[in-house]
């Protein structure tokens, strides 16, 4: 997938890739807030394009090998990406596959059976991490390939984080005990055998969709592989297909229990009514504070434990100690959504971060 160059590269490869011979209409489509999105209708289709006049081509990059490595798993439906490349007056562009929304998400039971199956489908080889660093909102997302876990998460997740707190707010203290808390999680994930597979990396309600025929569709990946824990929202559920995650929460605070019940056993809620932190709403919306898989921020845990079946897949319940790690998993978008939104998300963060400290004597 080569970057194009023309007078206008969008319209050079709809008309010769694209099989078009020629571009009906060219209108806006709503719903971004970092690029600007338009649907090509042409004689051989439409097609649904991304441009950005202030951002090279990695970012559209990034988002292509994430959505066709999704793509590849042949389970759940997401936008087929066919070009990105620059734009011969700055800035980039992505033509990828139109599909014409319905009126709702659809049957979100079978959205969390279909992202299960692709958890599984998406088992890497090569450790954790993906083939090119992407964005978790705008912040960078550090992708480097890993065999370890926990170097992954303490370098590449948390301390990434914590550098750039330390960087942009001169924050010392909570980059200190934070880095010693990165040094110190080993002890939370004794007897625990960790496998990585693919997430999308930033599915919050958002990033959900489903097509004319109600058909799930999951967009604007970050994807990475890692372990299937998530924790966008801080909201605990249990394991599906050996997927221990943490799951969506709406706008005005409400679980989604299908969608948690397809996902895995629903263990224990803890909610964080995120809207009560001085957050504007449109801040929340753009940069997907509230989120389902999103988090996904580590890889499949497996445990010997007995299985039960639940909507016809395979259930694994919540791995030993869960509880105990359930906050380091959403320690990392606490400091991400601290190193976007400012002080609002610093002392959860900085509790989370003391909280272990103490528990593991460190």
């Amino acid at each position: 997938m080569m970057a194009a160059m023309g007078d206008d590269p969008i319209r050079e490869w709809i008309l010769s890739e694209g099989k078009a011979t020629q571009i009906t209409g060219i209108r806006p489509v709503g719903g971004g807030c970092i690029n600007r999105a338009s649907r090509y209708d042409t004689d051989a289709g439409s097609f649904f394009v991304k441009t950005n006049r202030g951002i090279g081509p990695s970012m559209f990059e990034a988002e292509a090998l994430g959505l066709s490595a999704m793509y590849e798993t042949g389970s759940i439906r997401v936008p087929r990406p066919f070009k990105f490349g620059a734009l011969p007056t700055g800035g980039s562009y992505i033509i990828m596959e139109f599909i014409e929304f319905g009126a709702s998400r659809g049957d979100q039971s079978v959205l969390g059976r279909k992202l299960a199956e692709m958890h599984k489908a998406g088992k890497s080889a090569k450790g954790f991490g993906f083939d090119i660093d992407n964005t978790i909102g705008s912040t960078p997302q550090i992708n480097t390939w890993t065999s370890d876990w926990i170097e992954f998460y303490s370098k590449h997740r948390l301390g990434y984080q914590l550098k750039l707190a330390r960087d942009q707010y001169g924050d010392s203290t909570i980059y200190e005990r934070g880095q010693r808390l990165a040094k110190n999680i080993g002890p939370l994930f004794e007897n625990v055998v960790i496998e990585p597979c693919l997430l999308q990396g930033d599915l919050w309600s958002g990033n959900i969709s489903s097509d004319k025929n109600g058909e799930p569709v999951i967009l604007d990946p970050a994807c990475y592989c890692n372990i299937a824990s998530g924790f966008k929202a801080p909201i605990a559920i249990g394991s599906m297909s050996s997927l221990q995650r943490v799951s969506m929460i709406d706008l005005n605070g409400d679980t989604n229990s299908i969608l948690l019940r397809e996902l895995g056993k629903l263990t224990q809620l803890r909610r964080l009514n995120v809207l009560n932190m001085g957050i504007m709403r449109q801040n929340l919306e753009c940069h997907g504070v509230l989120g389902l898989e999103d988090l996904f921020i580590m890889p499949i845990l497996r445990y010997p434990c007995s299985q039960s079946s639940f909507s016809g897949e395979r259930v694994m319940p919540k791995q030993p100690g869960f509880e105990k790690r359930r906050d380091l998993y959403m320690l990392y978008h606490y400091l991400n959504h601290y190193n976007l939104f400012g002080s609002g998300y610093r002392s959860s963060a900085m509790s989370i971060i003391d909280d272990y400290l103490r528990m593991l004597k460190a």
